[in-house]
């Protein structure tokens, strides 16, 4: 039996791949401008102690017991982007970006 590349083949094909290209093209030139900031209310953010600036952890938290001064999710393993940006993305809280200056309770030492 012959595979041969007909016309409608060849139309199904483009009507496939031009649809996903266009969708695969979007999604890497998307930019972490484009990403909006993690809300503290967020429930995810909740749940791990997240706030905008390390300066202000409550302490008294179970969720802050490991925080030490000086963490802050710019010098966290799972921080993303480029180093000096306010506002980065972060492994823990896909599609969203997190202060360089926060903190959350799943921070771990940059290595």
């Amino acid at each position: 039996m012959s595979q041969e590349f007909t016309r409608r083949r060849f139309l199904a094909t483009v009507a496939v791949a031009v649809p996903a290209g266009a969708v695969l093209m979007s999604a890497t030139t998307a930019t972490a401008a484009d990403l909006p900031h993690l809300d503290v209310n967020d429930p995810s953010a909740k749940a791990l102690g997240y706030v905008v600036d390390a300066k202000n952890v409550d302490r008294k938290s179970p969720l802050a017991a490991r925080f030490a001064d000086g963490q802050h999710c710019a010098n966290c393993q799972v921080i993303q982007g480029k180093d000096g940006e306010a506002f980065r993305p972060c492994a823990i809280f896909p599609g969203k970006l997190v202060a360089a200056a926060g903190w959350c309770s799943a921070w771990a030492k940059k290595a």
